[in-house]
C-alpha cells in the first residue's frame, strides 16, 4: 500500500499535536465541579504525554483536585513524563497505594528517572512499592554516579548466546513469559556474559531457523561503559544512528541496555539546557515557583550589571568627548548592539558546535578566521552605510568615518570573541553555554566604546 504524502502533508497542519482546548476545557470543569467520573471521561482517550502537559499547565490547588480526583487512574507513564520539577509535588500528593500501583508497571530505568528527584521520604515509598527483585535492580542503578550510562539504561533485555541460529532463538523467544515490553535487539553473550554483537528483530524474523545468529549480526554493534557521562551515551546514538545499545561494566560484561528514547530525551534536554544556559536561566519550566525562578536568575543578572559597570567606566573616559560632539551618544548604542548581536551570533553557532564535537582543536583555527572574515565583510558593509547615515544625520564627514571604522573593529572583535572565549573556556572545564554570553557582551561593549570614542577623540578634537 502507497501513503499519499502530499495528502498527510496536508493533514498535519501546524499545531496539530498541541493540546486542544476541546481537551482542556472539560478538564477545567469537571476540577472545578469536583466531578471525578467526568474528570476520568474527559481524560480516558488522552495521551499519557498529553496529560502530563495539563497537569503542567495546571495552578498547584487545580494540580492537587486532580491528583485527589483521578485516583488509581494516574499512572507511572504519566509520572515519568512530567517536568522534573513538578514530580515531587505530584508524588507527594499521592496516596502509597496509588503510587504503588503507579509505578509498578514502570520499566526500571524509567522508575530511577522517578525517584532521583525526590527527596528521602518519597523515594523510599517508591521502593517500598516495588517487588524485592525490581527494588534491587533500582536500587543499584541508583548506586552509579548522576547522568552516567548507569542510571539511564534499563535492566529488562533480551539476551542469547553468541552460537546460537536463529531457530533456537525464536524458540526461547516464544517460550519466555517475561520479556521487555519494547525491545528491538537481541543481544549476543559469550561464556563470561560479554557482549559480542546484536541482532534486529526484523533480521531474525527474515531469516531461515538454521542460520547462525552471528552471520546475521549488525555492524552498528557498539557498547556504552556503564559509567560513560549521559551527554556522550545521547552523542554516540546520534552519531553512530544507533536503536539499542548494551552497557557493560568494568570487566565488559553485560548490565544493561540503552534504547534510542532515552537517548533522544537526553539530547533533547542537552540542547534545552544549552539554549537556557546562554540566556542566563539555568534550569528553569514555566511551572517553577516565583522564588525559584528568582534566585536561578539573580546571579547573571549581578553578573551583567558587573559588566555594564565595565562599559560604563569605559565611556566615562571620554566624558569630555561626549560633551563636545552630542552626536556621539546618539552614535554610541548602535556601534555596542551592532557587536553585541554579531558576537551573540558567533557564540551561539561556536556553543553548539563544542557541544556536537563538530568544534574541535583539528579545524578550530579555520573556524575562527573564518568568524574573523565574516565580521570584516559585515563591518565593512555596514561600515558604509553608518558612515553614510553619520554624515547625513550630523553634516560632519569625519563623525561618519569614525562610526564606520570602529563598527569594522567591533564586528571583527565579535566575531573573533564569540568562538575564542567558549573555546578557552571549555578548555578550562567551564561550561562554555554557561559562561560566554557575559565575556562575550563584556568585550563586544567594552571595544566598541573604546573604539567608537577613542577615534573621536583622535580624530574630531
Amino acid at each position: 500500500m502507497v501513503l499519499d504524502d502530499q495528502h498527510n502533508d496536508d493533514a498535519l497542519e501546524e499545531g496539530d499535536y498541541e493540546l486542544d482546548h476541546e481537551v482542556f476545557q472539560p478538564v477545567l470543569d469537571a476540577l472545578e465541579a469536583e466531578d471525578s467520573e467526568a474528570l476520568v471521561r474527559a481524560l480516558e482517550p488522552v495521551h499519557a504525554a498529553d496529560i502530563a502537559d495539563i497537569i503542567e499547565q495546571l495552578g498547584h490547588e487545580e494540580r492537587v483536585a486532580l491528583v485527589r480526583l483521578y485516583g488509581g487512574e494516574l499512572d507511572g507513564e504519566i509520572l515519568s513524563e512530567l517536568d522534573e520539577g513538578l514530580r515531587e509535588e505530584i508524588v507527594g500528593a499521592m496516596s502509597p497505594t496509588v503510587l504503588a500501583d503507579a509505578v509498578r508497571e514502570l520499566e526500571t530505568d524509567d522508575v530511577v528517572d522517578l525517584i532521583e528527584d525526590l527527596d528521602e521520604p518519597q523515594t523510599a515509598a517508591v521502593l517500598g512499592a516495588l517487588d524485592d527483585d525490581d527494588r534491587a535492580v533500582v536500587e543499584q542503578s541508583l548506586s552509579y554516579p548522576e547522568e552516567s550510562a548507569g542510571r539511564l539504561m534499563q535492566r529488562e533485555l533480551v539476551f542469547v548466546p553468541e552460537h546460537w541460529d536463529v531457530g533456537q532463538t525464536i524458540d526461547f523467544l516464544r517460550n519466555k513469559d517475561d520479556l521487555p515490553e519494547q525491545f528491538y535487539h537481541v543481544i549476543l553473550v559469550d561464556p563470561r556474559m560479554r557482549p559480542t554483537g546484536y541482532v534486529t528483530l526484523g533480521r531474525l524474523m527474515g531469516s531461515a531457523r538454521k542460520t547462525k545468529m552471528v552471520d546475521i549480526a549488525e555492524d552498528s554493534f557498539r557498547t556504552i561503559p556503564v559509567m560513560q557521562d549521559e551527554g556522550e551515551v545521547a552523542y554516540a546514538f546520534n552519531q553512530y544512528h544507533l536503536i539499542s545499545a548494551p552497557v557493560v561494566d568494568a570487566d565488559e560484561r553485560l548490565v544493561g541496555v540503552i534504547t534510542i528514547d532515552d537517548a533522544m530525551v537526553i539530547l533533547d534536554e542537552e540542547h534545552e539546557e544549552d539554549i537556557m544556559r546562554l540566556a542566563g536561566v539555568g534550569e528553569s519550566s514555566l511551572s517553577d515557583r516565583v522564588i525559584d525562578t528568582t534566585k536561578r536568575r539573580f546571579p547573571w543578572l549581578a553578573v551583567n550589571l558587573v559588566t555594564a559597570i565595565l562599559a560604563s567606566m569605559v565611556i566615562a573616559q571620554f566624558d569630555d568627548v561626549i560633551a563636545k560632539f552630542v552626536a556621539l551618544a546618539v552614535l554610541m548604542p548602535i556601534v555596542a548592539s551592532m557587536g553585541g548581536n554579531a558576537g551573540t551570533q558567533s557564540l551561539t553557532v561556536a556553543v553548539r558546535s563544542l557541544a556536537t564535537k563538530d568544534l574541535t582543536s583539528a579545524n578550530v583555527w579555520r573556524v575562527i578566521r573564518r568568524e574573523a572574515a565574516v565580521g570584516l565583510i559585515n563591518g565593512l558593509i555596514f561600515a558604509v552605510v553608518m558612515g553614510g547615515v553619520g554624515y547625513a544625520w550630523f553634516g560632519t564627514p569625519m563623525l561618519g568615518v569614525v562610526i564606520a571604522v570602529a563598527m569594522v573593529v567591533n564586528l571583527v572583535v565579535a566575531g573573533l570573541a564569540g568562538v575564542i572565549i567558549p573555546v578557552v573556556l571549555e578548555r578550562l572545564d567551564i561550561d562554555p553555554a554557561l559562561a560566554s554570553g557575559a565575556f562575550v557582551t563584556t568585550v563586544t561593549d567594552v571595544v566598541g566604546f573604546f573604539a567608537f570614542l577613542g577615534l573621536a577623540a583622535v580624530m574630531l578634537l
